[in-house]
């Protein structure tokens, strides 16, 4: 006699075609060019959902700034008005500054980039991933947004672009544990390589002999080593340095300046060959657009560049 019902196939066997069916489909992905244009294509269809879902913390912010008290307002306005007194009585001898910069780095014979720009952007989304550390940005192919761009915050260096869509990019942070970068200590010039261990643990320096020059509180700023990144850039302060007595090397930790967990509003770098063919890109799309570069708000075009950085991906 048949059984009425038909038995399903074991879990076994499901277990192992779901595995051959991933393995196939990260070999194809990694062999075949066509599957960076769907990647593409699947974040440009997702993302109206990072907007959607960015859009109720937009509402709540907006919300509390008009519920914010008189008085509150009243003295951050104080405030603030220092501060500006402060920064306009500094930036008097900005123009002195700059002609004495020149005319060094002219001595020197070190080239110094004066076409650099920078362009604000908005964090909407942070990866939940724990074995990855990587935020999505309002900003993509059609604002000149390319892979390998590095982007800034006020405090120093964040990451790189990895991939991107027409309005949203997927930027790789610094303490991704597949990202490492050259660096320089600030106070002597040693190269190193920082390299990332989750956001949750400090930057390693790796391949340093035991005698090495660094100490606690040295600054790291981004070498320029690969032409990727800009030289010059805040990445991290050394945290802790370890002899290891068994080992002919020292363990140095450094703490990354920007707080790379609490992070809203950025700032994507164009320099180089890539800031002139990005910025008729950008110009073309304000053009046809009706408006100006010089209107938008979001676009910052630096007199001086802020010196720069280089991270690479291990």
């Amino acid at each position: 006699m048949k059984p009425i019902f038909s038995k399903d196939p074991s879990l076994q066997l499901r277990l192992f075609l779901a595995m051959m069916a991933a393995i196939a489909a990260i070999m194809a992905d990694s062999w075949l060019e066509r599957f960076v244009k769907i990647r593409t294509y699947m974040d440009t269809a997702v993302s109206p959902f990072y907007f959607l879902a960015n859009g109720s913390r937009q509402m709540l912010d907006n919300l509390s700034q008009i519920l914010a008290n008189r008085a509150q307002l009243a003295l951050e306005n104080r405030a603030l008005r220092q501060k500006l007194l402060l920064k306009n009585s500094e930036q008097q001898l900005l123009g002195q500054y700059r002609e004495e910069n020149a005319r060094l780095r002219e001595l020197l014979g070190s080239p110094l980039r004066q076409d650099e720009q920078k362009m604000i952007t908005q964090v909407i989304f942070t990866s939940s991933n724990p074995y990855s550390d990587q935020v999505v940005i309002d900003k993509g192919l059609n604002h000149g947004v390319y892979v390998g761009q590095p982007i800034i915050s006020d405090k120093g260096l964040v990451g790189q672009v990895i991939a991107t869509s027409q309005l949203t990019s997927r930027v790789m942070l610094i303490c991704d544990a597949s990202h490492a970068l050259p660096t320089q200590v600030l106070r002597n010039d040693i190269r190193v390589i920082v390299a990332g261990h989750g956001c949750n643990e400090d930057l390693q320096l790796e391949h340093l002999p035991r005698h090495t020059d660094i100490r606690i509180g040295d600054m790291l700023v981004t070498s320029g080593l690969g032409g990727r990144f800009p030289e010059g850039y805040p990445v991290a302060v050394v945290s802790s340095v370890t002899i290891d007595t068994h080992r002919a090397y020292t363990v140095i930790r450094a703490r990354p300046t920007a707080s790379l967990q609490r992070l809203r509003y950025l700032l994507l770098l164009w320099g180089g060959g890539e800031a002139a063919l990005r910025r008729d890109e950008i110009t073309g799309l304000y053009t046809t657009s009706g408006l100006s570069p010089e209107s938008q708000q979001d676009t910052v075009n630096p007199s001086v560049s802020f010196l720069q950085r280089y991270p690479g991906n291990r």
